[in-house]
């Protein structure tokens, strides 16, 4: 396996597509730890990533803040049953569970939502500010709790309060004292790098985004549309837990330890959640989970944010950790391939694919009088009904579309009727419909496009 680890991370440092740390091990033991990239920017000079780099973990801080919950329920502090109206009376709805919170089914509106709304983006917003604003405005809930299923970032929010009202310290305290110092994580904490901007830790991995306009690789907080990583710094829980591969990789080793997590819980952890109609989600105590004919059970988490890509991915039946920081993701799918290639070695496959690059986009003269006709509000749908509703306009020489949590995406064009949308490294189609002159909006994010319809202009 070693053989094929090496070859393969030889190629992808030819390609120049991944730019972060990669580490592999198998019981424990490290077969693969490489870093790749740069770790910050200079003028004149790039400082380069070590495999001792620490990077923002995005949602994989969420396995993290569930831990926490877990090991405060070990304490008696807490079941995982009981309401959370008995710490956070506040809440302005009722019948949600500290369960409800780490698999996701309350029903909770999302908070980026409200803020892009109600916030003023002027001022750092912190986790009780999340809550002020959802007990002022009420927005409504999706659902009723545990009747669906909703990954939520608010839900994350919540647990952090609780874990701070439960324990009577900070989130970061509490963390600290009862994951990092006992699993010798010296390299882990909760770092809010734009409030706490006089310290920075040692070998810290900055976060970048890629933009065709601006020249390749720039911080996050120069591009307009991307503020709320400014005005949102202040939030933990759902993200904001900042570590390293090795870190990483002793918190994996602590969870096959039944004195740290006991046999018992981590078999409710690794469940999946059973919603109110009987149906099974993919998703446990703070993990999401998987089962693969050839890898067994699988437990990981993702993470996403301006400027970092993170996966923690644990193959339990086979004793296999699998770990990717990345600080300048340009391609989601090519790291989706890239965890392909690394399964297919640890399946001992004759060969493996290797992950290709996203190709570079040529992206010609924005002409607003090429465009106009495709502005006006579209709603997606799926399979289960749900819906989501975007707006196309014009603004500033550039076609943008904003999501329904204030997310504004920047679409380039590549023809007439054919864009690019750097965030997300996906492209869009807007295609005329002449028996009921409309327009329809296909959205190449998977195999088959998600497609929505424009209900008014």
């Amino acid at each position: 396996m070693k053989e094929k680890l090496r070859s393969l991370i030889s190629k992808v440092k030819e390609q120049e597509s991944f730019n972060g740390v990669a580490l592999l091990a198998v019981d424990g033991e490290i077969l693969l730890s490489e870093a790749i990239g740069i770790a910050e920017k200079k003028q004149n000079t790039a400082r380069l990533l070590t495999t001792n780099s620490m990077f923002e973990l995005a949602s994989v801080s969420k396995p993290i803040t569930a831990t926490a919950i877990i090991r405060l329920q070990q304490e008696g502090k807490l079941d995982f049953d009981n309401p959370i109206s008995n710490w956070i009376p506040e809440l302005p709805y009722s019948g949600i569970t500290i369960r409800h919170l780490l698999n996701h089914t309350s029903g909770l509106p999302d908070y980026m939502e409200l803020f892009a709304k109600k916030w003023n983006p002027a001022r750092y917003a912190f986790n009780e500010d999340v809550l002020r604003l959802l007990v002022e405005h009420r927005p409504d809930v999706l659902f009723a709790p545990n009747e669906s299923w909703e990954y939520s970032n608010t839900g994350y929010i919540l647990l952090a309060i609780l874990i701070e009202r439960l324990s009577g310290q900070s989130y970061s305290e509490y963390l600290e004292e009862a994951i990092f110092k006992p699993l010798k994580m010296d390299r882990s904490m909760v770092f809010n790098r734009r409030i706490n901007s006089r310290f920075t830790p040692l070998d810290y991995a900055y976060g970048y985004v890629y933009r065709i306009g601006y020249g390749g690789y720039v911080l996050p907080d120069e591009i307009p549309e991307l503020n709320y990583v400014k005005y949102l710094d202040g939030l933990q829980g759902d993200g904001m837990i900042n570590s390293t591969v090795n870190d990483l990789l002793r918190l994996d080793r602590a969870l096959y330890n039944d004195e740290f997590i006991t046999a018992k819980t981590k078999e409710l952890m690794y469940s999946p959640a059973i919603i109110n109609n009987g149906v099974s989600i993919n998703y446990g105590l703070g993990w999401f989970l998987q089962e693969d004919d050839r890898l067994g059970s699988i437990v990981y988490h993702t993470g996403g944010w301006p400027g970092y890509s993170t996966l923690f991915k644990r193959y339990i039946d086979r004793d296999i950790t699998l770990i990717l920081l990345q600080n300048g993701e340009r391609s989601h799918s090519y790291t989706q391939q890239l965890v392909t290639s690394f399964e297919q070695i640890m399946c001992d496959d004759d060969s493996y694919d290797l992950p290709i690059p996203l190709e570079n986009k040529n992206i010609i003269e924005f002409n607003p009088r090429n465009v106009q006709a495709f502005t006006g509000k579209y709603r997606f749908g799926d399979e289960e009904g749900k819906s989501l509703a975007v707006d196309i306009y014009i603004d500033k020489e550039q076609l943008c579309m904003k999501l329904a949590n204030g997310m504004i995406l920047t679409l380039l064009p590549l023809n007439s009727n054919r864009f690019f949308e750097e965030h997300t490294a996906t492209e869009l189609e807007f295609i005329f419909q002449e028996m009921d002159n409309n327009i329809r909006l296909l959205w190449y994010t998977n195999s088959e496009p998600e497609i929505a319809q424009r209900i008014f202009q």
